[in-house]
């Protein structure tokens, strides 16, 4: 039989250690084809590439995948590339993207390049998840989650996922025996407040450093911010369908 192929993309760019482990745990599952960021793309949302050329080179494997891509794109290119040119017509049975270094939880999934991606996947009918580690740093240790991430994958795999829904996967910064289990969660009603560090450079010139401060505003029990602050990795089932449906009779009342 025909292994799995499996699309695997990222935000932090194809040198990543996130990305390098999760390719190494979806060989155990099938054929692997990486398309990522050349450069880190964190933060981009959902931007693609409309007034700029964009390249897709073929790179040597590092982890023996069978074919692996640097794209000059965001997170979204790449899928789109990769379904459009690099397979070649064959329709991936799984898009994974990630690991993240750092949390796509709550408001965070609507900026994340990482999820952005799983998203695109979502829109072409490729089921699709996102990982991330709510660990900021380079050498973060991406093991405790290992069997979790494959076992979530195996079930997307033999199940598939409803239409319009891909999932949102985040892994608590803990050691594997601190790991609680999972939780299928809702997104928690969170916001960022920003501010913005004013600066002037050598040449007189004022620019700005972007900084904030996460507020969580629910105080739910069945939220991914709970699961994660209370050592359970957190699933949340997303739709890209932003209609806001029970709003939908208040609007009809408008008489427009």
């Amino acid at each position: 039989m025909q292994k799995p192929l499996i699309l695997v993309t990222n935000d932090d760019g194809i040198t990543a250690p996130g990305i390098r482990y999760l390719i190494d745990i979806m060989q155990e599952l099938g054929e692997v084809v990486v398309v990522a960021p050349d450069s880190p793309q964190s933060g981009k949302g959902h931007a693609v590439t409309l007034d700029a050329t964009m390249y897709c080179d073929p790179v040597p494997s590092q982890n023996g995948a069978t074919r692996e891509y640097a794209c000059s794109g965001t997170p979204a290119d790449c899928v789109k590339i990769a379904k459009h040119e690099v397979l070649n017509g064959r329709l991936p049975d799984l898009c994974v993207s990630g690991i993240n270094h750092g949390s796509n939880a709550s408001i965070n999934v609507i900026y994340s390049g990482t999820m952005s991606a799983a998203i695109e996947a979502g829109t072409e009918d490729i089921p699709a998840i996102g990982f991330s580690l709510l660990d900021h740093t380079w050498n973060a240790d991406f093991s405790q989650a290992r069997a979790y991430i494959k076992r979530i994958a195996e079930k997307v795999l033999a199940n598939g996922l409803p239409k319009g829904t891909v999932l949102n996967v985040n892994i608590p910064n803990l050691r594997q025996e601190e790991i609680k289990g999972v939780k299928i969660c809702r997104q928690a009603r969170s916001r960022w407040i920003e501010r913005f560090d004013k600066r002037v450079n050598p040449q007189g010139r004022v620019y700005y450093w972007m900084t904030g401060t996460f507020v969580n505003q629910d105080e739910g029990t069945d939220t991914d911010q709970w699961a994660l602050e209370n050592g359970y990795i957190s699933v949340v089932p997303i739709q890209f369908d932003l209609t806001a449906y029970n709003s939908l009779e208040h609007f009809k009342q408008w008489d427009l």
